[in-house]
């Protein structure tokens, strides 16, 4: 299975996100399970709020505590 990298930009579904906490996790096309969380701060538009279901484009970025997040969330 092809694993995302660091830097590149990918595309995926919103599959959970906490509109009080601001927090979401996004899983990445056609690789079921492999997810990345992201902060609302992230969402591209600057609307801070993204809808579960919503296809998205993103990139992956490292995080603190050597994990990795997405990032420069849009929808698509």
């Amino acid at each position: 299975m092809k694993r995302t990298v660091a830097g590149e930009r990918t595309t995926g579904t919103v599959v959970a996100f906490d509109f009080d906490v601001g927090l979401g996790t996004v899983e990445v096309s056609g690789h079921p399970g492999l997810r990345y969380r992201f902060h609302c701060t992230q969402i591209a538009d600057g609307t801070r709020r993204v809808d579960v279901g919503a296809s998205v484009g993103f990139a992956v970025v490292p995080a603190h505590g050597g994990v990795f997040e997405a990032a420069d969330v849009a929808s698509i």
